[in-house]
């Protein structure tokens, strides 16, 4: 199996390529950080990425897609991690969008996934109701009523939250906290009686929010899915926002090493340039033996995925941890290697590292992942 893009592929990630270069550079970021933008992200930016085709990368055509399948949508993932773009494309498309495809009924995918993918709604998923990942601890309670269903309960850390048209909802109707059994999806107006959404802003500067329901009743058919049956389509969902917000880091992890390398070329100690210095180019060397690990292990766990191989789960938690890893150890070295200025604002160097930590915590950390490889491959 191929360990790179075919063509098609290849050409979508260079269309992202060179609208991240023109569009969103780093610079983008830190505007919407300094002005503290009430969206956090650009609609102008994200009108432009849904004109070109971005929100319906996954989605079959019959749903106003393009059907170029997760492969395609990493790898534009991959380019708008160089510029840590902020868009709606990891919680509307990757993850919203691929569980109203796995669980919902035709009707709902009918109504949902086009308006996703032409960007004329916005969709989040809460699911996190404390700061580690683990879906199967969903506590937040979905009590049978005559109308359909009482939700109640907490949530945090929702990707893009505060600006979306609709939240799907993970929610316990039977079971303890810790079983996958009894996990069922609701798709919840923010607007709705009950509801309360606060956004969170963090160092990363990408776009979260905190969830409060009391007593939110909603109707039958806002029922994604089976009831009590939700954690299988929500762990498919996850595997493909896991898989892209991996190739998104890796992204990142590319970039930070490369402004590293070119800083060695430029900046001169002792009247030598530093990139001469053995020490440091042991340390480049780490890294970049470090980086085309983490490709290898993107590329097979994108293929595994979008051939629905039986070990893809594993192959994508194997992935998400080790690029989390090594994006620790590329962020860090790249602030220290830049010495002094490394640490300050003025370095974009330093906007890495902070989407590094975030993005490590975000769908599962290193712990979680290489424990539920661990799970996954029988040990």
């Amino acid at each position: 199996m191929s360990l790179a893009f075919n063509e098609e592929q290849r050409s979508l990630k260079d269309t992202a390529r060179d609208f991240a270069r023109d569009n969103t550079p780093v610079e983008a970021l830190r505007q919407l950080r300094d002005t503290q933008d009430e969206l956090g992200y650009s609609k102008e930016h994200w009108a432009q990425m849904v004109e070109l085709g971005f929100g319906g990368v996954i989605f079959p055509e019959a749903y106003s897609g393009f059907d170029f399948g997760v492969k395609g949508l990493a790898g534009c993932m991959e380019e708008f991690g160089r510029t840590l773009t902020v868009s709606p494309l990891l919680s509307s498309v990757a993850l919203s969008g691929s569980l109203i495809l796995e669980a919902g009924n035709e009707a709902q995918k009918s109504k949902w996934l086009p308006a996703i993918a032409m960007g004329e709604k916005l969709v989040s998923v809460a699911l996190e109701e404390t700061s580690r990942h683990n879906p199967q601890a969903t506590a937040l309670s979905a009590e049978k009523v005559a109308d359909g269903y009482k939700l109640n309960g907490k949530k945090t850390l929702v990707i893009d939250g505060h600006v979306a048209d609709l939240l799907l909802v993970v929610a316990r109707t039977s079971g303890q906290a810790g079983e996958q059994d009894g996990i069922s999806l609701f798709l919840v107006d923010p607007e709705a009686q009950g509801v309360d959404v606060q956004r969170t802003v963090l160092t990363d500067s990408r776009n979260y929010a905190r969830l409060e329901l009391s007593d939110v009743v909603v109707a039958q058919d806002a029922l994604l899915g089976e009831e009590g049956q939700g954690f299988a389509p929500l762990d498919k969902a996850l595997d493909v926002a896991r898989i892209c917000l991996a190739a998104e880091m890796f992204g990142s992890i590319q970039e930070a090493f490369e402004r590293t390398v070119e800083y060695f070329k430029e900046r001169k100690q002792f009247g030598v340039l530093i990139g001469t210095f053995q020490a440091l180019q042991h340390r480049a060397a780490h890294m970049y033996t470090e980086v085309q690990v983490c490709k290898t292990i993107l590329m097979d766990a994108l293929n595994a995925l979008e051939s629905g191989a039986d070990n893809a789960p594993a192959l994508v938690s194997g992935a998400k941890a080790k690029i989390s890893e090594v994006a620790e150890l590329v962020s860090n070295e790249a602030v220290q290697l830049h010495g002094g200025i490394g640490v300050t604002d003025e370095l974009d160097i330093g906007l890495f590292l902070k989407r590094a930590r975030l993005s490590q915590i975000l769908l599962g950390d290193e712990r979680f992942h290489y424990q539920r490889y661990a799970t996954l491959s029988g040990f």
